[in-house]
């Protein structure tokens, strides 16, 4: 016995040949409920409809790109300001409350770093991408930041990396791989606890 199809592509072929069946057999099926030209003009409703998703897929994906880059944008521009901010008032904590902001928290010199927060993927492109994440918040003060990256499932960790500041451009990513990112805070005394990660596939 045959079973109704549960795919789209599978359900658009078998309205085809129903149409085409009842057009070419009226001796055999003289009175259908629906004609074959319903079936069809409802088969051309399907296509319209499946166009107009496709459009909208894609416009929905170009939207969200231009969203991510404005709000990239908008970070340089706020990030810039604030260190301005902070060189301009000697990291008066202060001062620094007018811009919402305030002083870096003081951290002891020596001691394992912290863990580095809210690690975020901002922009990518063919080949590269710009990670950037917020130093920790405790322990020691971070000399650098280690970047490392792996295939999901995989158990070891490849250093992709190294950053002085909260932010990397990585470029020649392998395109077409999905890797996850992480990144770690190191001083002299050792390396802090890993970051969240991040996937990307190019």
């Amino acid at each position: 016995m045959a079973t109704f199809p549960r795919r789209e592509a599978d359900i658009v072929a078998l309205a085809r040949d129903i149409a085409t069946g009842l057009a070419e057999h009226p001796e055999m099926f003289p009175a259908p409920p629906h004609s074959p030209e319903e079936i069809r003009a409802a088969l051309d409703d399907v296509a319209a409809a499946h166009d107009a998703a496709v459009l909208a897929t894609a416009q929905s994906k170009q939207a969200t790109a231009a969203k991510d880059d404005a709000i990239a944008t908008l970070v340089d521009l706020m990030k810039t300001d604030l260190r301005y901010g902070e060189s301009i008032t000697r990291q008066d904590g202060g001062k620094l409350e007018l811009l919402g902001w305030g002083a870096p928290r003081q951290r002891t010199a020596t001691g394992l770093p912290g863990q580095v927060r809210t690690l975020e993927l901002l922009r990518e492109g063919k080949d590269w991408l710009f990670l950037d994440w917020k130093e920790p918040v405790d322990g020691g003060q971070p000399a650098a930041y280690k970047v490392q990256r792996r295939k999901p499932g995989a158990t070891d960790w490849t250093d992709v990396g190294m950053a002085v500041e909260s932010e990397i451009t990585l470029n020649g990513q392998e395109p077409g791989v999905e890797f996850e990112y992480r990144v770690i805070a190191a001083n002299r005394a050792g390396e802090g606890p890993a970051s969240n990660t991040v996937r990307a596939v190019l």
